[in-house]
């Protein structure tokens, strides 16, 4: 890693919004203020333009940091919103527990929620459409967070240690974060990394299969049915049928340690240095990819062995940090670096001695990208967030076409055609809803901004912007036509 870029942990221990009241305020420089200043100009506009730009948005504020978000099952449908469970943690300073928490979330349906509403919000508050269920006091903080397919109530965890932590959400008890309680018993201690792996971590679309990655330098692999299959527990609770995925401990106080562990079905060395992130083939759970500080990209296959099967050397020009496969078109990989860039590679044009150059390289980012993800909606679209606050939605089909040089700047990057600027600091992940068309959770930690907390943030972009040209036009000359008959009637 280039010791320039400071330090590579992407979190920290911070300080809540209500303690800087009672802190002493510190002399700032004339720079930073220069640069918080620009900040809350380019906020300032961005707020200004919600209703035009967005069919819903909530924002909510938090307390503590939360690095990593995702979506649960869809709960309820009604009429004019959907309840859903929602996933985030909370990274505290040691003063209360970390935890993980599970959250009720109610998503306003498409073109129901009015402009002026959605535009209202108060960036200190909390919103009405997210509410804490359940707390699960976890052991170190959560730096990701990941749920199984199969079963969207199981998730995993990575914190500051070498395994992985499996959680039954629903079965685990719900917890008081008080300091001095005990930690939330994991139902499923993953192991085999001999270091600190803290943020690569994938679940497999096909089986409940888990893929890590880590500071020593390896991609593990593990499958939770390893555990159902040599547990005492009651053998037609799998992990996709909706039981419990273990035995339950109804204190939930027992140690971590005590935890039920399985080891690996395969450990995998090609990376020289940290891996960052990991990602399954969505059509195959024998094949996956891993990115790292080494600037590699590695594709393997667990059943031609443990070594890779092509590794791209230099796939960015710094450390890379996230990467994704498309669950529409399993030969395109997108890649997130340190080196401002997102690069999509087609796995067809990269060969075993290392050679691959990107099918297109997505440059609008002003800092380290954290997060990539392609959209389940349409094939061709993704979203990429990074330190400079922002999250930017692509269509790479976009690129090369003339279609819409007039509309947008002639200075925005090819390809992007959406900018979500709610986030006032380092956008450190997001995810897309399945179960929502085209909606969004996403996560900032504002702490270098505001001194502390962070911001959740829901929205779904106008359909105004994605739907095809021809579509939005038609729907403009009928609101036209219907505009000119209601004024012309007496």
């Amino acid at each position: 890693m280039d010791p320039q870029q400071g330090p590579k942990k992407r979190g920290r221990k911070p300080k809540p919004k209500e303690d800087k009241k009672d802190e002493p305020q510190q002399p700032k420089m004339k720079d930073s203020k220069r640069t918080q200043h620009h900040v809350d100009d380019k906020y300032t506009q961005w707020k200004s333009l919600v209703p035009v730009l967005y069919d819903w948005l909530a924002n909510h504020n938090l307390v503590w940091p939360s690095l990593s978000c995702r979506w649960g099952p869809q709960l309820e449908q009604s009429t004019f919103k959907n309840r859903q469970r929602l996933y985030l943690s909370e990274q505290t300073d040691g003063s209360v527990p970390n935890t993980l928490v599970i959250a009720n979330c109610e998503v306003v349906k498409p073109r129901v929620a009015a402009a002026d509403h959605i535009s209202q919000f108060n960036e200190e508050a909390r919103s009405p459409f997210v509410k804490k269920y359940k707390t699960i006091i976890h052991p170190g903080e959560v730096n990701r967070i990941r749920e199984l397919p199969q079963n969207t109530k199981i998730v995993a965890t990575h914190t500051d240690s070498p395994d992985v932590l499996i959680w039954d959400v629903e079965a685990q008890p719900n917890r008081h974060a008080v300091l001095g309680a005990n930690n939330s018993r994991p139902d499923l201690i993953l192991t085999g990394h001999q270091d600190n792996a803290e943020f690569a971590l994938a679940m497999c679309p096909t089986e409940p299969y888990v893929l890590s990655g880590g500071k020593d330098k390896s991609v593990v692999l593990w499958s939770i049915q390893d555990h159902i299959a040599s547990s005492t527990t009651d053998p037609s609770k799998s992990a996709g049928s909706g039981g419990s995925i273990i035995k339950q401990n109804p204190e939930g106080n027992d140690k971590t340690s005590d935890g039920p562990t399985v080891g690996p079905r395969g450990i995998y060395y090609g990376h020289d240095d940290t891996v960052e992130d990991v990602a399954f083939c969505p059509t195959s759970a024998q094949e996956f990819c891993s990115v790292g500080d080494d600037s590699c990209l590695i594709l393997w296959d667990a059943r031609v062995g443990s070594s890779p099967v092509v590794k791209v050397e230099k796939a960015h020009n710094a450390d890379l940090h996230c990467v994704d496969w498309n669950p529409h078109e399993d030969n395109l990989i997108l890649t997130g670096s340190a080196d401002n860039s997102v690069r999509m590679f087609d796995r067809r044009n990269l060969t075993s001695n290392g050679i691959g150059s990107p099918i297109h390289k997505f440059e609008g980012h002003k800092a380290a990208v954290l997060c990539v993800q392609w959209s389940p909606d349409k094939s061709s679209v993704f979203g990429s967030s990074a330190e400079d606050g922002l999250l930017n939605i692509w269509d790479y089909e976009k690129v090369g076409k003339k279609v819409d040089q007039g509309a947008r700047s002639p200075s925005a990057p090819a390809g992007l055609f959406f900018q979500h600027a709610g986030h006032r600091d380092k956008v450190v992940d997001f995810h897309w809803n399945s179960s929502d068309p085209w909606t969004i959770v996403s996560v900032s930690d504002d702490c270098d901004t505001t001194g502390g907390g962070g911001t959740l943030q829901i929205w779904r972009m106008s359909d105004l912007i994605y739907r095809p040209e021809d579509e939005v036009i038609a729907e403009l000359e009928k609101f036209k036509s219907h505009v000119v008959s209601c004024s012309a009637k007496p």
